[in-house]
């Protein structure tokens, strides 16, 4: 029996790399990673984050949730038709099309395809070119329990988001002036095990698989699935939306896992967990919007010291812990009215400088530093101004 997993593990392994889904993956983060390095040099005159950015610090979450999800996928028996997942990759690809990570929530991903699967049968009995029976073969339950772990680990990741490591734009506010925002915006690839009918596999149990489909046969396979999240914050600061957003989205995970379990029992809750995702996830969507469009915004042009907007990575400000949102009122005892203020007082600091800055709570700190050669000559610091491209 051990040699058998074995040989159906290292099989699974293989489909992974016949999977459409993981090389759009790696595609994808490029198209987006250079688009984003585009937008910073017309704003900011140079790069921020790299062209890998979008992905990177989800690693950790992403292959220890696939490992989680995998066990209890395998454990439990819940075994998914080849075409179920055909469908779902399809369906991912065409919502990452638009280059925003936006649509890649479990919700729209998973409930999408749930809703296909759901449809297709009626419309493919019109139909003489291919197998009617393709399609007969589905797990709502199961489908449906994916979406309310995926959301779990999608919350996990949203509330994980770091200070300093969301991605700053320029907008025009409601005066015409200029004022900062934020994009609190990850993807990452999770890699889980799935059971799918026919192989060397044969039930080890008399209640496994639990919820099976097709043969009493099964494979094992390695699924490539791409989650992410996009949301744009204007009236504080990043990681304080982030872990509201987060919280929120855990709440709607547990809704919707404790549906899906019950539809074992009453299948027809299968279509009421998914509907639910995806409405309370647009919900969330459109909670968010408001409250950027109701609120002051938090980075805007301020004559009595510089709030950070963002910090370019391994700069010195990094180096300095200097946090985004933190006002820089004085650089070597000059006080600091506008960014020409903070760049002469620092070109005429010799080669030691001096920051004052304001933090969360309106305590004052100082940081002292040698300037090394080749650093920042800017300390990596980017603040509230008009767009590069309009002073260039």
């Amino acid at each position: 029996m051990m040699e058998s997993w074995l040989i159906e593990f290292l099989k699974g392994v293989g489909r992974l790399f016949i999977n459409p889904l993981f090389y759009w993956s790696l595609i994808l983060v490029l198209l987006v990673g250079y688009r984003r390095i585009r937008q910073e040099r017309l704003n900011f005159g140079s790069r921020v984050f790299d062209v890998f950015s979008e992905w990177k610090h989800t690693w950790g979450v992403a292959l220890i949730s696939g490992l989680i999800i995998s066990v209890f996928m395998v454990c439990i028996g819940i075994v998914f038709s080849y075409e179920t997942f055909i469908v779902l990759s399809l369906v991912t690809i065409v919502l990452s099309l638009t280059l925003r990570f936006t649509m890649l929530s479990p919700s729209y991903t998973i409930g999408i395809t749930y809703l296909l699967l759901l449809f297709i049968p009626a419309f493919w009995d019109q139909q003489t070119f291919v197998d009617q029976a393709l399609f007969s073969h589905i797990n709502f339950t199961g489908l449906a329990i994916m979406v309310g772990l995926f959301l779990i680990i999608e919350a996990i990741l949203i509330i994980r988001n770091r200070r300093n490591d969301s991605y700053p734009s320029l907008v025009q506010g409601k005066r015409g002036g200029w004022i900062g925002q934020h994009q609190i915006k990850k993807m990452s690839l999770i890699p889980f095990f799935v059971l799918i009918p026919s192989g060397a596999l044969t039930s080890i149990e008399p209640y496994w698989p639990v919820l099976p489909v097709g043969d009493e046969t099964f494979s094992l396979m390695l699924i490539p699935f791409l989650i992410g999240y996009d949301h744009k914050v204007r009236t504080e600061l990043p990681n304080n939306a982030s872990k509201r957003i987060g919280r929120s989205i855990l709440l709607l995970s547990l809704l919707v896992l404790l549906l899906a379990g019950f539809s074992y029992y009453v299948p027809w809750l299968s279509l009421a967990s998914v509907l639910i995702a995806i409405i309370g996830r647009e919900i969330i969507n459109y909670r968010e919007r408001m409250i950027n469009k109701k609120n002051q915004p938090y980075f805007y042009q301020d004559d009595h010291g510089l709030r950070v907007l963002s910090i370019i990575p391994n700069s010195p400000a990094e180096r300095l812990g200097i946090l985004v949102g933190e006002k820089i009122v004085k650089v070597n005892d000059i006080p600091i009215h506008s960014h020409g203020d903070f760049y002469e007082s620092l070109q005429n600091s010799g080669s030691f400088f001096k920051i004052e800055i304001v933090d969360d709570q309106g305590e004052v700190r100082f940081l002292q530093s040698p300037f090394y050669e080749g650093e920042h000559h800017k300390l990596g610091l980017i603040f509230v101004t008009k767009p590069y491209r309009q002073n260039s």
